[in-house]
């Protein structure tokens, strides 16, 4: 087992060789003869500019109604961090992500929005999704 020290002195710290390494993981959904929403906040997702370099900054924002399988939430932090360093578009990070997340937990229903920080007074939102959301009636 490697130590946290000794990440240090190979100069890989434990958390990035942890995103490295991520995948994303599902569970069986516990109740799959119910229709239930699943809201998951990322507030601090991170990506580069493509043409710039420079960092963008978005709050994702995903909802579902999952089919027979849900997503492990430690996976989805560790897949979301592996965007740090990559340069890719607003659009095409949003559409990348959701066809991860479908591929891996097949939903039934699936949106994505992808708020950016503005940059230069812009700011974008992308929302993408998939399948089709059955009606729940909350009453509360």
């Amino acid at each position: 087992m490697i130590t946290k020290e000794e990440d240090t002195k190979n100069g890989i710290l434990y958390g990035e060789r942890e995103i490295d390494s991520g995948a994303l993981i599902t569970f069986p959904n516990p109740k799959s003869n119910r229709d239930y929403e699943i809201s998951i906040d990322f507030p601090e997702f991170t990506c580069k500019c493509p043409f710039s370099g420079y960092p963008d900054f978005a709050n994702l924002r995903i909802k579902y109604q999952p089919n027979n399988k849900v997503i492990e939430l430690k996976s989805i932090k560790l897949y979301f961090n592996g965007f740090r360093e990559n340069k890719i578009s607003h659009e095409e990070v949003a559409n990348k992500i959701i066809d991860d997340l479908v591929m891996a937990s097949d939903p039934k229903w699936m949106q994505l929005e992808a708020d950016f920080n503005p940059r230069g007074n812009v700011h974008t939102i992308i929302k993408v999704c998939h399948g089709k959301r059955n009606s729940l009636e909350l009453t509360l």
